[in-house]
């Protein structure tokens, strides 16, 4: 595979290109790009180029350059969460039409809350999670479920960067995420209030495999108020609902 003169490998300066866009740059002319993959005009141009011929990459009407078709296909194709979100998106949107507000499903991706999918309504009340983007954990009622039943490592990991304060809410110190992850397994479920925007409330239930491991959560993002507690019997209905997608009825038993 042919490499630059600092040694990187085309495939390398390729990944890099791919990482420049994100939910607020879908889109970006080629030296954006160029900027945001650290890469020389001529080279992102070149790359830029080989890549819409494969239909990885696209051109809009003013030059501009998006994420293909193609690589959407091939990623939906081979996505290890493609069964993970056929199993639960029926449940879903049961949820999705209790609350009325927004339901989405989270899972770890190093150490990092990727939501693989999200339904929303038009009023929902403000939420900062879209699909396919990251949160950090400490923030959001996903992310305390799955620090709560993953590995020891990975909280330690968390613990050992700062914990931004988002709002006066936040968990900030060590020692109030663990109180948390402490309540997450006594109670079976997170409850953020306030954590991410003062107006909302998050609240996430853990989606099993057959084994009992945690591989997921279901969260919703509620107004911040004394109601919303009454949501957390029917998240953790659709939630036992998945699992039991996933691995049978056997998989619904206690834990």
């Amino acid at each position: 595979m042919a490499r630059s003169s600092a040694g990187e490998s085309v495939l390398t300066r390729a990944v890099r290109i791919f990482e420049a866009f994100g939910p607020d740059a879908t889109t970006l002319q080629v030296t954006e790009l160029a900027r945001r993959a650290d890469l020389h005009v001529a080279t992102a141009s070149r790359l830029v180029a080989e890549l819409v011929s494969h239909g990885l990459l696209e051109r809009g009407p003013e030059r501009e350059v998006r994420i293909g078709v193609r690589m959407w296909e091939l990623a939906s194709r081979a996505s290890p969460t493609l069964s993970l979100r056929e199993a639960a998106m029926p449940f879903l949107e049961d949820l999705h039409a209790v609350v009325g507000h927004s339901v989405q499903l989270g899972v770890l991706d190093g150490d990092e809350v990727l939501f693989v999918e999200r339904l929303t309504a038009r009023d929902a009340v403000v939420n900062y999670s879209r699909i396919a983007g990251r949160l950090p954990p400490h923030i959001t009622s996903s992310g305390h479920v799955l620090l709560a039943y993953g590995a020891p490592d990975l909280l330690e990991r968390v613990l050992a960067r700062p914990l931004e304060r988002y709002t006066p809410h936040t968990v900030g110190t060590p020692e109030e995420l663990r109180a948390s992850l402490a309540q997450v397994r006594r109670q079976g479920f997170a409850l953020l209030a306030g954590h991410v925007h003062e107006d909302a409330t998050g609240i996430a239930v853990p989606v099993r495999n057959g084994l009992g491991e945690v591989v997921a959560t279901m969260s919703v993002v509620v107004p911040n108020d004394d109601r919303a507690t009454a949501q957390v019997p029917a998240l953790m209905a659709a939630a036992r609902g998945v699992t039991r997608a996933l691995c049978g009825p056997r998989a619904d038993r206690p834990h």
